[in-house]
């Protein structure tokens, strides 16, 4: 063989190395310089959501979500569609890989049912005192025969293997059935829509920018929930499994995909701007809710009266914390219009809230199906406070209110979701130290440092599906209300 196309090719490999330390030292700075700054539609700057959230509300946030209150969700786990079956969300596999990645979408996406019979035992006390309450809305799933209680903390959101073009199908019904959006405008990046040659979504854009507020903040609403599930698949992924026993962290590239400026074409860091808006949104909701709970009729119930006190101290805690943030969103800047047409868009948000709560049923997942639920009716019920303020501040001290009331399942899904939101936040500063050491690395010649000159990701992970994957809270490090030598969850067993 001649030495001149070798020489050539070692040229043009080493090249192409230059290349990727220039794009790998570069990166870090293109995601923080693009997600930053003051958000559209509010006067609130991103580097003041991180320090809020990191200081004051992630720690109490994640200690609260592993109460026995908040850890139990109702969910129709017998009723759903596998991974695999045929639906139209679905897509058949043609192929061994397409069944072994239905088989790994199986294991990994299955709801973890394991109880206790202290914990089954409770649940039914639990039902008999909120039977006791009076109930002014509707109660959905709650009373569902199929429905069942399911342990958050031994089901956490991550990456499950359910991806491709079923979980594009179910985010683009989420997309184009509710976000006001007529079908001949395409968002960007969709690939279930038809080539639009050099468009790369500024038409899109366009169209947005163009909306009423509350239209745009629908849209930025489901953007950024879309975003945070991703997040938290890219920092809770399948990294490997050794002898049975799987290994959970970061995924880089897999970050890099879905939100890097360069390979999203700048979609990326539009994505994780929503995502903080839609943080505001409901950290603005759990401040206006904050008189409900603090009347005396109010209690956590769980049959445990030291922890349920316990417990609400520390949620109003929270609540106290998030009425000290000085630059909440101004809900009263939406539906200001004329009355009449202000009650029809609140009642178009209410029933597309629904109709995706519906769709999120279709998922192939029970995993991404458990927490889209979750995560779909915390907003709902953030959105469902904010349009209530006259009623919370009438609320009477010592009786129910038939203006205004929340569940135990809608206060559970409330909790979780924001836990979710901060969650995402913290991981989000995670991928920057990450992409900064990496970037350390790259400067130092080692072009693909090892895993082990990583620092400390805890339990983060990712995913390789641009929808659902992975919707679950983190496992707390602290011990919980969990016998683990019998792989079963009770409740009321903390000491």
């Amino acid at each position: 063989m001649s030495r001149g196309p070798r020489r050539a090719g070692a040229g043009q490999g080493a090249a192409a190395a230059v290349q990727l330390l220039v794009t790998l030292s570069f990166l870090p700075s293109v995601v923080e310089a693009q997600v930053t700054g003051v958000l559209d539609d509010c006067l609130c700057d991103i580097d003041s959501i991180d320090n809020f959230n990191t200081f004051k509300i992630f720690p109490k946030i994640k200690k609260l979500q592993e109460r026995d209150y908040f850890r139990y969700y109702k969910s129709k786990i017998p009723v759903g569609i596998k991974a695999g079956s045929s639906n139209k969300y679905s897509k058949v596999a043609n192929s061994t890989k397409e069944l072994e990645d239905c088989e790994q979408a199986n294991k990994l996406g299955a709801i973890n049912s394991t109880l206790s019979n202290q914990s089954k035992e409770a649940f039914i006390d639990w039902a008999r005192y909120d039977d006791s309450q009076d109930h002014f809305c509707e109660l959905d799933d709650e009373r569902s025969p199929a429905a069942q209680y399911v342990d958050l903390l031994l089901n956490p959101e991550r990456y499950t293997g359910y991806k491709g073009s079923s979980a594009w199908r179910v985010w683009n019904s989420i997309y184009e059935e509710n976000c006001f959006k007529p079908r001949s405008v395409y968002r960007p990046l969709n690939p279930l829509a038809p080539s639009r040659g050099e468009d790369d979504g500024e038409s899109f854009y366009t169209w947005l920018e163009g909306l009423c507020l509350e239209k745009r903040v629908f849209y930025k609403l489901i953007s950024g929930l879309h975003a945070s599930i991703n997040l938290h698949l890219c920092a809770n992924y399948l990294l490997e499994e050794t002898w049975g026993k799987p290994s959970w962290g970061p995924n880089m590239k897999e970050f890099k995909r879905r939100f890097d400026p360069v390979e999203t074409k700048g979609e990326g860091p539009r994505r994780l701007k929503n995502l903080y808006f839609l943080y505001l949104i409901e950290l603005r909701a759990l401040s206006k809710v904050a008189p409900y709970f603090e009347r005396s009729i109010v209690d956590l119930y769980t049959g445990n009266v030291e922890e349920d006190a316990d417990t609400k101290t520390l949620l109003l805690n929270i609540f106290q914390d998030t009425r000290s943030f000085p630059m909440h969103f101004d809900e009263k800047s939406m539906f200001a219009g004329d009355k009449k047409g202000a009650k029809s868009l609140k009642e178009e948000f209410r029933l597309h809230f629904k109709n995706i709560s519906r769709i999120m049923d279709c998922v192939g997942c029970d995993k991404c199906r458990l927490w889209g639920k979750l995560q779909t009716q915390g907003l709902g019920t953030a959105l469902k406070i904010l349009f209530s303020e006259k009623e919370i501040q009438k609320l009477p001290e010592n009786s129910p209110s038939k203006g205004f009331q929340l569940t135990r399942q809608e206060i559970v899904a409330l909790l979780n979701a924001f836990g979710r939101l901060s969650t995402s936040i913290r991981e989000l500063q995670n991928f920057k130290v990450l992409l900064q050491h990496s970037r350390c690395h790259c400067e130092k010649g080692q072009l693909f440092p090892s895993t082990s000159a990583s620092p400390s990701a805890g339990s983060w992970g990712t995913a390789d599906s641009p929808a659902l994957g992975s919707l679950q809270p983190e496992v707390p490090a602290e011990p919980l209300a969990v016998h683990h030598s019998t792989q079963t969850a009770s409740v009321g067993s903390r000491k």
